[in-house]
């Protein structure tokens, strides 16, 4: 997985143990997931983490977080939790659902898959097609491309809602949460990684109802010979989403009754 902790600015040439070791001793435990000793988070600023998991034979899974400032409500289809964490779950549903009375469409404007972190807040069963607002962001899996809009994009695309391509993935060889992309890029943000220095870039997309943002490795980038990327430009590839809670949660069911006397 170090090529997704290279989109929050841990370079190729990061040492995994440093990493581990830097989240045990400057880290603190990772809000909703348990045991504080093998859940932890490193604070990068600007609404960057790193997040570990420690595993019962002692390795660490690293995976990257942003914290992003805006809420995707997303209805719930289905919601699946591995069985090998209590703690998060897979989320699959439909994006930006119709408000009643104000929309005609039945479902949502796209599809997508996101592991939510902080899952053991949610109730079993959630219902389908509850809707939950969700803090999103997605990590460059494979980065394909990023050029011109006009010479990746063909006009069918153009001409879609958002000129937006959004297709998660599925099947056996496929890692759940992602989908491949193909976006215009609106707005790029330049945040800096506290611990490494080094400059994350945060692309904000066009999609329906919400930009989505996007965090690549630059030096994905560099290696594919690819263009910086900046707005007005189309961004295409394979991208894994990874969210937490931001409201939607049902609360205590009521009992309904009367009062009498």
């Amino acid at each position: 997985m170090d090529f997704l902790i290279e989109c929050i600015g841990f370079g190729p040439k990061s040492d995994p143990l440093s990493l581990q070791n830097l989240l045990e001793e400057q880290g603190e435990p990772t809000p909703w997931r348990g045991n504080s000793t093998n859940q932890r988070r490193l604070r990068l600023g600007q609404g960057l983490e790193l997040r570990g998991e420690r595993h019962a034979n002692g390795s660490w899974t690293l995976l990257p977080h942003y914290r992003v400032d805006t809420l995707l409500r997303i209805s719930t289809q289905e919601l699946a939790s591995p069985e090998d964490s209590r703690f998060e779950a897979l989320l699959h549903g439909w994006a930006a659902p119709p408000i009643p009375g104000l929309s005609a469409d039945e479902y949502g404007t796209y599809l997508l898959s996101v592991w939510i972190s902080d899952a053991a807040r949610l109730p079993k069963p959630l219902p389908p097609g509850h809707t939950l607002a969700l803090h999103v962001a997605g990590f460059a899996v494979d980065l394909e491309n990023i050029g011109p809009n006009q010479e990746l994009a063909p006009r069918t695309l153009l001409e879609r809602p958002n000129g937006a391509r959004i297709e998660p993935l599925g099947g056996l060889d496929n890692p759940g949460g992602c989908a491949h992309l193909s976006l215009r890029i609106k707005e790029v943000r330049n945040l800096k990684n506290q611990i490494s220095g080094e400059t994350v870039q945060v692309c904000l997309c066009d999609a329906p109802e919400r930009p989505l943002a996007l965090l690549i490795s630059p030096w994905q980038v560099e290696a594919e010979g690819l263009p910086t990327p900046r707005p007005g430009l189309r961004i295409e590839g394979t991208f894994l989403f990874l969210g937490e809670l931001g409201g939607g949660i049902p609360g205590p069911k009521r009992v309904a009754g009367r009062a009498f006397g």
